[in-house]
């Protein structure tokens, strides 16, 4: 998706003699905890055109050629878009089911966006035990609970491709205390030194390792996102020589 993306995107510059970014956000799939997330997916993706004001009600969005939304309710078709899945959710009968879908769809006009709905598992919300505060675990790339998140690590399928419960604050923390400076020292700009060094091993750990984007990333760092890539690759290859630097990463994520 990516690379296809990209194309389209050098295809369409070039065309209207146009430069930089076309697409406003990169393509993500996640993984979805079906009960409750899914139908709720379903009806935030469906009501994505409502909201940003391309359609003024659902029935224009019936007709609407750039969403799913139709295809669902038999208005028209479009390959490899899953409808008897999606429409058994509600009904085991079809014309029950467009029927409760239509409904359900409507019901979430009102709701507006819908923040919990993009990734993150519970890392949005809070656990509270007594008086803490209690983090569940969490990934960038999965919609669900803690414990849907959690049992991922055991399948085959994803196995090493999920981020481990560790914010940035904590890492750059870590970090910090690995290079023995101060932790708002990583923040610090220069020549390449210590502080360098600590700031690529972030950016590559935050990046690469716990899959944090890049804007995020540069965000508390200061950076742009094309810095922060640099400092990832950077930061890679000084894990790759230093082996001592390596297995004090292994141990951070045991713990």
């Amino acid at each position: 998706m990516r690379r296809l993306l990209a194309g389209y995107a050098v295809t369409f510059n070039r065309r209207h003699a146009r430069s930089g970014h076309l697409f406003q956000n990169r393509y993500k799939s996640i993984v979805c905890e079906e009960e409750p997330y899914l139908l709720e997916l379903i009806r935030y993706i469906h009501l994505n055109p409502l909201r940003a004001g391309l359609v003024k009600d659902l029935e224009e969005l019936e007709s609407f050629p750039w969403c799913g939304h139709g295809v669902l309710l038999g208005r028209k078709t479009l390959i490899g878009q899953t409808v008897d899945e999606v429409l058994a959710l509600f009904a085991n009968r079809k014309k029950a089911a467009r029927h409760a879908y239509r409904q359900f769809l409507y019901a979430g006009v009102a709701m507006g966006k819908r923040p919990e709905l993009v990734g993150g598992g519970l890392r949005r919300s809070q656990l509270i035990e007594g008086n803490i505060a209690v983090m569940g675990e969490y990934d960038e790339r999965v919609l669900g609970g803690s414990d849907f998140v959690a049992s991922l690590h055991d399948e085959p399928r994803l196995a090493g491709k999920l981020s481990h419960t560790i914010d940035l604050n904590s890492l750059q923390a870590s970090v910090s205390d690995y290079f023995k400076i101060p932790a708002a020292d990583i923040l610090r700009r220069g020549r390449r030194n210590q502080y360098s060094e600590a700031r690529e091993l972030f950016c590559y750990l935050a990046v690469r390792e716990l899959g944090y984007s890049g804007a995020k990333v540069g965000i508390m760092l200061g950076m742009g996102t094309a810095s922060v890539s640099r400092a990832a690759r950077r930061g890679e290859k000084l894990v790759e020589s230093r082996p001592v630097m390596k297995e004090w990463w292994v141990k951070q994520l045991k713990q």
